[in-house]
């Protein structure tokens, strides 16, 4: 059977090599030669793609090397690859397809053998080890999909893709110094790092690395870049959150007592967590231009929407200073007055309250970790629903308090009143003493 490799080498021998204008073919893109970046030790080889009929999408095909990896030099190998590609090229022109007999293709390429000779041979591709082409180095592979999912994600996120992508390169360049390519990232590779990040943090941490390296290798995936996303096959391992305590009522007294002789700008802060019921983050992204005293309004970006308008309770809005006179475009906190510039990142911003409400209180107080800015948000959920709930049906106090939380269900609300403990039970004293 007459091969395509057959034909190849009796072009390497021709003196004279034709280029061809492939402007206006669309069946296939133009060969090429990978050299693994001149390293004489790995397989060299011409690839290229072709439309499958069936999808009509361009397949990469079978790799074409034949007997180039037999020379040992870099300029002897990629001269005979360079024939290759340009006898390939010269075939592709004239109609060549993996998806035909090409017997008439055949037929119309110059040969030593006679037309009767071949008129009965079929043009097919032999059996051959597959290689996969590392299309891109896992580096710009990560750049690639990073810049994909860049239009899709705020900025917060973004840094945090950056940062995990950064931690992972990093590790693959300690651990697995040889791999260059994309396609050697593989799911023995991930898991190891996961495994890695687990030993030295924590079960959530790793799923947070592994959600974003998926996330990262799917959009890869659907840009054809690599076969499979292999981190769908690693699970996701159960991990137990640490949750913020509510503080108990005499505690929450002496805090905001202490921060009223101590720090007022940071007891603001706090009170748009306990009574605004904001998260830390959405303080750290007001602007002065988000507080509407003639409503008595605020909007903000929050965690279930892109942006929400709250009330803000006349308690808090007689904590404000004058803002009549501040520009609107500048964060409403700063580490030192209400309402000026503050030039850094939203993360550094929280960072920043966090550790000034660990400096203040929690070393104050000998507050453990389970206390911190998000347990006055508990601790005020808390106080609300049990309020509400003593003048009302749950549902019906679950209904009004959805509504100042800003919670996107009731069943999300539900289950967050389960997981601060909010929700008790009356005294089942006498339901103990009928079963004496």
């Amino acid at each position: 059977m007459h091969t395509i490799f057959d034909y190849l080498a009796q072009e390497l021998q021709n003196e004279y090599e034709i280029e061809y204008d492939l402007t206006l073919k669309k069946n296939y893109s133009p060969p090429k030669i990978y050299s693994a970046n001149g390293d004489l030790k790995k397989r060299w080889y011409v690839y290229f793609s072709y439309r499958d009929p069936n999808t009509g999408k361009l397949k990469r095909q079978t790799p074409i090397y034949s007997n180039a990896n037999k020379f040992k030099t870099k300029e002897e190998r990629l001269s005979v690859l360079v024939t290759y590609r340009k006898a390939l090229l010269k075939l592709l022109a004239k109609g060549y397809s993996p998806y035909s007999n090409n017997k008439e293709v055949l037929l119309s390429v110059k040969d030593t053998k006679t037309k009767s000779e071949i008129s009965n041979q079929v043009l097919v591709p032999i059996e051959v080890e597959q290689v996969k082409e590392p299309v891109m180095t896992y580096r710009d592979a990560f750049a690639f999909g990073l810049k994909q999912k860049e239009k899709l994600i705020n900025e917060t996120t973004k840094r945090s893709f950056e940062n995990r992508l950064k931690n992972f390169t990093k590790w693959v360049e300690q651990t697995h110094p040889n791999i260059v390519g994309i396609d050697e990232i593989n799911k023995k590779v991930i898991s190891h790092f996961l495994s890695d990040i687990l030993e030295r943090t924590s079960p959530r941490n790793r799923n947070n690395y592994r959600a974003d390296l998926s996330s990262i290798m799917q959009v890869l995936f659907d840009n054809d870049i690599i076969n499979s996303n292999v981190i769908k096959q690693i699970p996701v391992l159960k991990a137990i959150p640490k949750r913020n305590k509510t503080y108990t009522q005499d505690k929450q007294e002496e805090i905001f007592e202490y921060l009223e002789r101590e720090d007022k700008n940071l007891l603001l802060f706090i009170k748009f967590i306990s009574y605004n019921f904001l998260r830390p983050i959405e303080v750290c992204r007001l602007k002065v231009g988000d507080i509407d005293l003639k409503t008595k309004t605020v909007k903000f970006k929050a965690k279930n929407s892109p942006m929400k308008t709250k009330i803000i309770p006349d308690l808090l809005i007689k904590e404000f200073p004058d803002l009549s006179k501040l520009n609107k475009k500048d964060s409403f906190f700063t580490p030192e007055v209400i309402g000026g510039e503050w030039d850094t990142a939203l993360e550094n911003k929280r960072d920043y309250y966090t550790k000034r409400f660990k400096r203040v209180v929690k070393d104050h107080f000998g507050l453990g970790a389970e206390y911190g800015l998000y347990s006055f948000r508990h601790t005020y959920i808390t106080k609300l629903y049990r309020h509400l709930a003593k003048e009302s049906s749950p549902f019906a106090a679950k209904s009004k308090l959805m509504l100042i939380t800003g919670h996107s269900s009731m069943s999300a609300l539900e289950k967050y009143l389960r997981d601060i403990d909010a929700e008790l039970p009356e005294d089942y004293s006498h339901m103990l003493e009928s079963l004496k």
